[in-house]
């Protein structure tokens, strides 16, 4: 589902230039669910962003479900990023002036689905997370958890190949985390590949694959709880995986 070879990420500013990603590869089968962790600095953000087609790379290559993805047009990327991934962050980003329902609908309005259709879809997609009675509900009368659901719900609603989750749980208390981690991994069971970026052990735990980044390279890889061996070459500029 995602191929990632030799991948390099820089920023510039003025005469100064930071390299963050040193030489990244990395592939993603469909129907994985896996972790990125690492402190700050380390790239993770980055990469995440690269993934969701919201930043662009400077060397190596980026295939997502077979596609090269490089130099996209504003146009052409959020239009990629409609149909083929779904979102969820941290601070849920949904839009305060909106109910429920009409969050959860929005991706289709840019799909161009009519008003009434892309609503009826939006309250099938609140059952199925519990939250229909709250669909005429503003953000701001919902708690954490309630949220999060709904911005689950609106990364669904497009029927994403690939969920990208930055820090899910991140503002959410223990309890609520799990919950909302237990409906990823019945997300992820309907071959849904979801990659997401936490600094939360145990919730990393949670998932299939671990990839701990360290100064834009991949320090440690675990699958299934288990530290994966592989190969690591480092140079002063790039990391081959």
């Amino acid at each position: 589902m995602i191929k990632i070879s030799n991948l390099h990420k820089s920023y510039h500013t003025g005469t100064n230039s930071l390299h963050v990603l040193k030489g990244i590869s990395l592939d993603v089968h469909q129907g994985e669910f896996v972790s990125i962790m690492g402190s700050s600095g380390s790239g993770k953000s980055t990469l995440l962003n690269i993934l969701g087609i919201l930043d662009n790379y400077d060397s190596g290559s980026y295939e997502l479900g077979g596609k090269l993805i490089k130099d996209m047009s504003e146009k052409r990327a959020a239009q990629y990023r409609n149909q083929t991934l779904g979102f969820i962050f941290q601070s849920f980003n949904l839009i305060s002036f909106k109910n429920a329902m009409e969050n959860v609908a929005l991706p289709l309005y840019y799909q161009g689905v009519p008003r009434k259709k892309r609503n009826k879809i939006a309250l099938e997609y609140l059952d199925r997370l519990g939250l229909l009675n709250w669909a005429d509900h503003m953000p701001n009368e919902m708690s954490g958890g309630q949220k999060q659901r709904v911005a689950i719900a609106r990364a669904l609603i497009s029927q994403p190949k690939v969920i990208l989750a930055d820090e899910p749980t991140g503002a959410l208390d223990t309890q609520t985390s799990y919950e909302v981690m237990d409906i990823l991994k019945k997300i992820n069971k309907q071959d849904i590949t979801i990659i997401i970026v936490t600094h939360e052990h145990d919730i990393a735990a949670m998932t299939d694959k671990i990839i701990k980044l360290r100064d834009g390279v991949i320090g440690d890889m675990i699958i299934n709880g288990e530290l994966a061996s592989f190969k690591k070459s480092y140079t002063k500029d790039k990391a081959i995986l």
